[in-house]
């Protein structure tokens, strides 16, 4: 199939990429660069099946255009804004960046006559919700910008699959770690070690508490879910049955760095307005379609760190290309302007 992911660059997009072509699809990818990164797709661009194109979701003539010109069947929308510290003091970002964007990846699937979306959604949705969290939980209170944006997306997939007859499916991440993390809880310590290997800030008390799913896991469910769930409007959380304490994940940070750092909590039971510290999610409606992750939470932790720091200590070089061309070091060929972070 011709299919096009939204946020293709980013950390989970990429992957996804990875796991479409080698499906043998045709994929076309979409990303601003804002979180996005070229280099999580630069082993991609020799695929001839594989196109990339640097743009904003906002800018709706370019977005039907790609559409049209690749013969776009199924798209896979996951671009949004994730800096949940960014939109706590600008909250027009996920208005524009998570609730925009999928309003116009609607429209344009309409307009193009595609008939398949699935939609990157989030345990964000819920709120502060206690109890084991199911589909069908309610009334959803999110505590975040973010997550307000994507319920209010999720609203609005769900009215344009009836009205449009688009089959679509909204999946709920949980946390997600793994290679290619350009943010997040072991993103942040990673780098705060790096700088002060003698004493790591942790934001709360640390005994916030999530589960945590590893990147391939999570792919492997999408791509799952896509391909089984035959319902006009399919709606599934994916995640572990296990949970780790940030107290947990510092203590792995500072094993897999072979450090003997002092871990300093700043106290209070959240790291930052709108963080949800705790919640557990009902999978039973994911493993009746047949799929359970292959790493737990505390190895989904581990092997991330492992990843991240491999990916850390490869050097780098720049990239600029222009247009349609490739970037100097003949590694990104874009439709946009190409500006990235190539390992070396």
């Amino acid at each position: 199939m011709n299919l096009l992911v939204t946020g293709g660059a980013g950390f989970i997009g990429s992957h996804l990429c990875d796991t479409l072509l080698a499906k043998g699809h045709q994929v076309s990818v979409i990303d601003n660069l804002s979180l996005g990164k070229i280099d999580n797709i630069r082993h991609l661009t020799s695929n001839s099946s594989f196109r990339f194109y640097q743009m904003d979701l906002n800018q709706t003539d370019d977005l039907v255009r790609v559409m049209k010109d690749n013969s776009i069947e199924a798209v896979f929308h996951l671009a949004a804004n994730s800096d949940i510290g960014k939109s706590f003091t600008h909250p027009e970002t996920d208005l524009n960046n998570t609730f925009m964007t999928t309003f116009n990846v609607l429209n344009a699937i309409k307009n193009c006559g595609v008939k398949q979306l699935v939609f990157a959604s989030t345990s964000a949705i819920y709120g502060e919700l206690k109890g084991k969290l199911s589909e069908n939980t309610g009334p959803l209170k999110p505590v975040s910008h973010y997550g307000a944006g994507k319920l209010a997306s999720e609203a609005f997939v769900s009215s344009f699959a009836n009205n449009y007859g688009i089959k679509s499916w909204i999946i709920r991440f949980p946390n997600v770690v793994g290679g290619r993390a350009t943010h997040g809880v072991i993103h942040d310590f990673i780098n705060k070690l790096k700088k002060n290997p003698e004493v790591l800030e942790v934001l709360g008390d640390g005994q916030q508490c999530k589960p945590y799913l590893y990147v391939r896991d999570l792919v492997d469910a999408i791509v799952l879910v896509w391909e089984k769930a035959q319902e006009n409007l399919n709606v599934f959380n994916v995640g572990v049955e296990s949970k780790t304490t940030v107290a947990r994940i510092a203590e792995i940070v500072i094993q897999e760095m072979n450090l003997k750092s002092q871990i300093a909590y700043t106290g209070g039971t959240r790291g930052w307005v709108g963080d949800v510290p705790t919640f557990e999610y009902s999978l039973d409606k994911i493993h009746q379609l047949g799929w359970k992750p292959e790493r737990e939470s505390d190895e989904a932790v581990r092997s991330a760190i492992r990843a991240i720091l491999e990916r850390k200590n490869e050097g780098g070089h720049s990239c600029r290309g222009q247009g349609n061309k490739a970037g100097t070091c003949g590694q990104a060929k874009t439709n946009g302007n190409c500006s990235g972070t190539h390992a070396a």
